[in-house]
């Protein structure tokens, strides 16, 4: 079925023309891993404070500051991926890829909660509980995953795989 999909894909106009612009790839590949790293950075941001290793602020004012960051970097990432597939179908029978949807998309969950829990604290948002610390892990050990299962193919032709 995926291959099927992959070949319908590639066999659209838009995929057609995007694969004849040469520089159009490379242009969408650096925004998506840019936007990426804007991700997986502010995340990172929010859990350092929610972790304890920050102590500047409450946990709360640094998931105010940081997740707007968060969710237009993924609206960013998630257009230039969505044009990446359609430039490049072969990736839908790419099981690094598969795995990188279903953990972005548990990631997204996770990153989601994670402010409503922090106001729900009983410290005042001051020390995140054990709860939302949980969350604020699994967010970024989500976020690292996806974006290693991202680069699944590349970072396999670097160990030779």
């Amino acid at each position: 079925m995926m291959a099927q999909l992959s070949q319908w894909v590639g066999s659209l106009p838009i995929s057609l023309a995007m694969r004849r612009i040469t520089w159009l790839v490379p242009m969408l590949q650096t925004v998506h891993i840019l936007s990426t790293g804007i991700v997986l950075s502010s995340v990172v941001m929010i859990g350092m404070r929610v972790w304890g290793g920050s102590r500047s602020g409450t946990a709360i004012a640094r998931s105010a500051r940081f997740i707007p960051w968060t969710w237009t970097a993924l609206a960013v990432a998630a257009v230039t991926g969505i044009a990446l597939m359609l430039a490049s179908p072969r990736s839908f029978r790419d099981s690094a890829f598969v795995a990188k949807l279903y953990l972005m998309a548990a990631a997204i969950v996770a990153t989601a909660a994670l402010p409503s829990m922090l106001r729900r604290n009983a410290c005042g948002g001051k020390d995140a509980g054990v709860p939302a610390q949980l969350v604020g892990l699994a967010a970024m050990l989500l976020w690292l995953g996806a974006t290693l299962a991202g680069r699944g193919r590349w970072i396999a032709g670097l160990l030779g795989g």
